[in-house]
């Protein structure tokens, strides 16, 4: 072909296309041109940035907020890992997550992302206003899929001497149904750690309810596609409403994601649904901001029972 000199150059293009294709579905074909080459290369050294960043510890831990919907007060956090990178800044984790699941890096970045998890919420806990808050952690399919995962979330509970209620783990239905006897082994084990677990983004996979009595699930977390979809006068939001009464049924709680606008925190609290937690709340925030966040909640709420006492006791003397 034009252009080339060496064998090994048209089998590394070919190569390329072929991936190309495989990543834009099945009976495809794809003509390789430039452009190709340079997004293997960005890639190929993202992947390499990504294998320092893990020795080098440029990951950090942020911290979304989760409501209590009936008393509007913070239950925990959902810990969300963010990468800064030395020259590109704050690297998206829409780039960097699929790679590190390609790559089988998710592991040890999870990891990361459980051990100091758990290590600052033993910190808060050491703060008696703070003492009940927990926090849900992200499992990747790959973390999951490891056979030492139990004796490794058992050890790093240990070493930051967290209690295990206090974690939840979050799984994506996914990854739970693709083999659900070996989910139900893992997840029975984990449970008997102690620890809190949670169906992630329920909803985009299998949704089958019928199936979920068979595992030792406490939450339903609803994607937020769902809650995003939600509109003025309930529209839109039949789906929301199903999951939120059969999770319920089952003796579940439930999480609704992605909470943007008060019609759509309106609704949830007018079906019911237990928590929430999305930018109307808080973005995800440094856990400095964090402990900031609840306290200052915390004191609203104070000063909110404050008044409506004294409203109280007013009203009863006029009358």
């Amino acid at each position: 072909s034009a252009g080339y000199e060496d064998p090994e150059n048209v089998l590394r293009d070919a190569d390329t296309a072929m991936y190309r294709a495989k990543e834009s579905g099945k009976a495809r074909f794809e003509v390789f041109d430039s452009s190709m080459h340079s997004h293997a290369v960005a890639l190929l050294q993202l992947e390499n940035d990504l294998r320092r960043a893990i020795e080098r510890r440029e990951f950090r831990v942020y911290y979304q907020p989760i409501i209590d919907l009936e008393t509007d007060t913070v239950s925990g956090f959902e810990a969300l890992v963010r990468w800064y990178h030395p020259e590109r800044g704050l690297v998206p984790p829409d780039e960097f997550i699929p790679i590190a699941e390609d790559t089988g890096l998710i592991v040890e970045l999870g990891n990361i992302v459980l051990r100091e998890s758990c290590r600052q919420l033993r910190e808060w806990h050491s703060t008696s206003s703070l003492k009940s808050l927990t926090v849900a952690v992200n499992l990747s399919a790959k973390q999951f899929a490891q056979p030492n995962l139990v004796t490794q979330v058992k050890e790093i509970l240990r070493e930051t001497g967290l209690d295990a209620q206090y974690l939840k783990l979050e799984i994506t239905e996914t990854v739970v149904m693709e083999n659900a006897e070996v989910a139900r082994t893992m997840l029975s084990q984990l449970c008997a750690l102690g620890v809190q677990l949670s169906i992630d983004d329920f909803g985009t996979g299998y949704s089958s309810l019928s199936y979920l009595h068979r595992f030792p699930v406490k939450t339903l977390k609803i994607d937020r596609s769902f809650i995003g979809r939600m509109g003025t006068n309930g529209e839109n939001s039949e789906v929301v409403k199903t999951i939120n009464t059969l999770a319920n049924n089952l003796g579940m709680s439930v999480v609704a994601e992605g909470i943007e606008t008060e019609e759509q925190l309106a609704q949830l609290k007018g079906m019911g649904c237990g928590f929430g937690q999305g930018y109307i709340f808080s973005r995800p925030l440094m856990a400095e901001a964090a402990t900031q966040f609840v306290q200052e909640q915390q004191a609203f709420v104070v000063s909110n029972l404050i008044d409506d006492s004294l409203v109280q006791s007013q009203l009863q003397m006029v009358n």
